[in-house]
């Protein structure tokens, strides 16, 4: 695999920093948490997935000894507190949250998953790092704030992060990754979040039966 062909994958990785940051603060103010809590749901929803990823491949995450990441989180907050995002409607804020949540989804997913290409791991482990970094910040951040985490129960949205993950994981396999292909993953995959919320679609749920005494 020549690491070239994912010159463009910090990109988004920042776009997935910058939307989950921003899903993270909606949350916060939507729980009517004070500036810090805000902030912590905020940080953990942007770099929790990243920190799990490094964690499981023995790595030390970035944002340890890299500001960049910790500057976009502060960026991004005060960009929304000043354009008084905190202030709009309940049904603002809900579709703001899905778009911001399925872009960072999306993203995160791609990102982790080229971590374990670069790191030559087989499929399962590509798409491991991509399902954890995809889904790691959101649940730390739901269980935070108490609420059940979407990747149990919502809108088919753990298994976005999965096919986004195993679909660069082909890709790479058939030498097929560039910008356009990449660019093209990404508007797939948040096409695919999109619609399954749009539709309700979600996997099929296992309900106990009771028996009638």
């Amino acid at each position: 695999m020549e690491l070239s062909r994912f010159a463009s994958m910090p990109w988004f990785a920042g776009i997935g920093t910058v939307a989950f940051a921003f899903s993270g603060y909606l949350v916060g103010v939507r729980k009517q948490l004070d500036l810090l809590g805000i902030l912590i749901v905020a940080l953990l929803t942007a770099i929790g997935g990243g920190i799990l990823r490094d964690v499981l491949v023995s790595r030390i995450p970035l944002v340890f000894y890299d500001y960049t990441n910790l500057i976009v989180i502060a960026a991004t907050l005060l960009l929304s507190w000043l354009a008084g995002l905190h202030r709009r409607e309940s049904a603002t804020f809900g579709r703001l949250f899905l778009i911001a949540d399925s872009i960072g989804l999306v993203a995160f997913s791609m990102s982790g998953a080229q971590v374990g290409l670069s790191l030559n791991l087989n499929a399962f482990g590509v798409v491991l790092l991509g399902f954890i970094t995809a889904v790691g910040g959101g649940v730390v951040r739901d269980m935070m704030v108490n609420d059940i985490p979407f990747i149990l129960h919502r809108d088919f949205y753990g298994m976005v992060a999965i096919l986004v993950a195993a679909a660069l994981f082909a890709m790479d396999a058939l030498g097929t990754v560039n910008v356009l292909t990449l660019q093209l993953l990404f508007i797939l995959g948040l096409g695919v979040r999109l619609l399954a919320h749009w539709r309700e679609l979600a996997l099929p749920k296992v309900r106990s039966g009771r028996r009638r005494g």
